[in-house]
């Protein structure tokens, strides 16, 4: 699935962890890329030509020790760019990357992915899906992959890069599926008496989590961000998909890629918004298709919970 992995490396140790998740992630004889972005200098003319070699040379003596240390076959790529997540983000497209793997700051709680601006910025727009590795992450078999799964086209994305990664792994497919009100599609009513549609629906969802044949399926009502956020300390790797709401979007809606990029505690994998497939990592048309008549299907349990609810009151 991964077959052209580009890994952020900063000479320090968030990217040499990224480095050991890329090793897991990359697909058998795929090609890994180290990257290395320096900032770009406000000073103008000749002092600016006379700095830009030395700042290239001493980026490729970086990328040639991280890829000694780490014992890896890669090759090595640096650029130059205002910020470092516009330069990987650049990078990453330019070079038509299907996974960026980047590491977390090390502030705050050990595990845990607390993200610097360089990080936060690469994730938001990145052209690819994107992994995050934990803070003092050590590679170990990924035993067990956990999804976010909503019957969405973006969870189905994520359910197959599970099912490819697990095939490879022999790892065990665990799904979560966490009913809230964002489960309501949009312009649809709250429902009257919502704590008890939301048990229901708890229930439709596992009836829909048992047609993943091979995948572990639960449901829980509460908040997608905190739930998958608890889900992430029982297993090895989490993937989500981005449904890419846009800045307007995250202010409405909250982004839970963001928000388990700071607080998952295993390493994190975000699937860009689905899209046809034309080659590259992604859903295909029918489980595109599935994944709106699961959310069509979502839509008429409300309406059927609701009609119930109304006949029981009389109204």
């Amino acid at each position: 699935m991964f077959d052209n992995v580009f890994v952020g490396v900063d000479g320090r140790s968030g990217g040499r962890e990224a480095i050991a998740l890329a090793k897991q992630l990359v697909q058998p004889g795929g090609q890994l890329t180290l990257a290395h972005v320096y900032r770009t200098h406000r000073v103008l003319g000749r002092a600016a030509a006379l700095l830009q070699p030395a700042e290239r040379e001493a980026s490729l003596e970086l990328l040639g020790r991280e890829r000694e240390a780490a014992s890896v076959q890669a090759k090595l790529v640096i650029d130059a760019a205002s910020t470092v997540g516009l330069g990987l983000r650049q990078l990453a497209a330019r070079h038509r990357a299907d996974l960026l793997v980047v590491g977390s700051c090390h502030r705050g709680a050990p595990g845990r992915l607390f993200l610097g601006d360089d990080t936060r910025a690469t994730l938001n727009g990145a052209p690819c899906p994107m992994a995050i590795a934990p803070g003092g992450y050590q590679p170990h078999e990924l035993s067990d992959i956990g999804i976010g799964y909503d019957a969405s086209p973006e969870s189905h994305e994520a359910l197959g890069a599970a099912r490819e990664l697990a095939a490879r792994h022999g790892s065990t497919i665990r799904a979560l599926s966490v009913v809230s009100l964002q489960s309501i599609p949009y312009g649809e009513p709250i429902p009257i008496g919502w704590p008890k549609f939301a048990n229901g629906l708890v229930d439709d969802e596992l009836k829909r989590s048992a047609q993943n044949e091979g995948v572990i399926g639960d449901a829980t009502p509460g908040r997608p961000t905190k739930d998958l956020a608890e889900f992430a300390n029982e297993v090895d790797l989490l993937i989500v998909g981005s449904r890419g709401y846009g800045p307007l979007g995250r202010l409405l809606n909250g982004s839970t890629s963001n928000y388990l990029a700071r607080h998952a505690c295993c390493p994190l994998l975000v699937l860009p918004r689905a899209r046809p497939c034309n080659g590259r990592p992604g859903a295909t048309s029918s489980e595109q298709d599935r994944g709106s008549n699961l959310l069509i299907s979502r839509s008429d349990s409300l309406a059927q919970h609701e009609t119930d609810e109304r006949r029981r009151r009389g109204d």
